[in-house]
């Protein structure tokens, strides 16, 4: 059989290698995609550094994968797909479609979900083995290296805020303009969303402006984030994109009553918010994940239509380690994507 190549750490903490493996067979009910893109997440680090349960090494990570079908396993033609087709991976990766969740059609939060780096091997490599239920058509005008992020950052920022209690018209903030919250705010305004930005700097007013922000709010201005939504009215929903539990937890005052914390940037500390801040208002908070294959699907097509596309800076798989060193100490602009070209 032929080789193929990865972007592989053989230990935890270690560092990228390209290895040559052989090319497999998909076997029942997957596909063998040939990657052409894949987007390089904070996530990623988890796998890496073995911060989460069940990881074996060595790791090809990669959640945001782009790139077409080369060959079908067993039974998956039956579920309309064929060699050829173009198809996003992302974050779900896959369900086991038997656990309480899966049988009430809650696939996300399927107790064994099937995340690609930590599952299976991700999208650092030439070709990717995936269950057929993980795969998203991508619509044609996406190029496969805008496709890949919207499969991770793209539906977690676009579901976060379709799902949440927030209407056309009301106020809406997001929580910094980084890899996630440059696209959430590009989602906000295009859902009819007064849309607030918040990051630190006046620099970066002008840029909100660009992504269709309506509002800005410099959290190092020395107004307080809170005082400043609540001199807009109150924000309906936070998208807390920032992964910073301070500036998470700054933002829940600026809530109107019965507003929404949504929670998507990940930090490990606590957030420092008291039953009182939440009770006399009845303010809600709650933290949300991606989104099935389905709603990748949807967050491709509503992005197609309203021209939003992750703003991102590509290299060749061979500079893996390069991306990943660039994305982890924040330097990207703002989606590192690793590219077949």
């Amino acid at each position: 059989m032929s080789a193929y190549r990865v972007a592989q750490v053989a230990e935890a903490g270690g560092t990228f290698e390209l290895v040559e493996r052989e090319v497999p067979r998909p076997g029942p009910g997957h596909v063998r995609i040939a990657v052409q893109a894949c987007g390089v997440c904070h996530s990623d680090s988890m796998f890496v550094n073995a911060g989460a349960p069940g990881i074996t090494f060595p790791v090809v990570p990669g959640h945001e994968i782009a790139g077409r079908i080369e060959e079908l396993g067993d039974g998956v033609e039956e579920r309309g797909w064929q060699a050829g087709d173009r198809v996003a991976v992302g974050w779900f990766g896959g369900s086991c479609g038997h656990c309480r969740s899966c049988r009430r059609g809650d696939f996300i939060v399927c107790e064994t979900l099937k995340v690609p780096g930590w599952a299976y091997d991700g999208g650092f490599g030439e070709k990717v083995i995936a269950p057929a239920d993980a795969l998203a058509r991508i619509p044609d005008g996406l190029d496969a290296s805008d496709a890949g992020p919207m499969a991770c950052a793209g539906v977690t920022t676009y579901n976060g805020l379709r799902r949440s209690s927030a209407r056309p018209g009301d106020l809406v903030a997001v929580l910094g303009l980084g890899g996630l919250g440059h696209l959430g705010v590009q989602y906000a305004a295009a859902m009819g969303f007064e849309t607030v930005g918040i990051a630190r700097g006046p620099e970066k007013a002008e840029f909100a402006k660009q992504l269709g922000a309506h509002h800005y709010v410099d959290s190092t201005s020395g107004t307080p984030v809170a005082e400043a939504l609540q001199a807009l009215g109150g924000a309906k929903v936070v998208l807390a994109t920032a992964g910073n539990s301070a500036a998470i937890t700054a933002t829940v005052d600026g809530l109107a009553p019965r507003g929404e914390l949504v929670a998507i940037g990940a930090d490990p500390e606590p957030l420092g918010i008291s039953p009182l801040q939440l009770l006399m208002s009845a303010r809600v908070i709650r933290g949300h994940p991606s989104g099935t294959s389905q709603d990748v699907e949807d967050t491709m097509a509503f992005s197609v239509l309203h021209g939003i596309r992750p703003m991102t800076e590509k290299l060749p798989l061979d500079r893996a380690g390069e991306a990943y060193d660039k994305m982890l100490a924040g330097k990207a602009r703002f989606r590192m994507v690793l590219t077949a070209d």
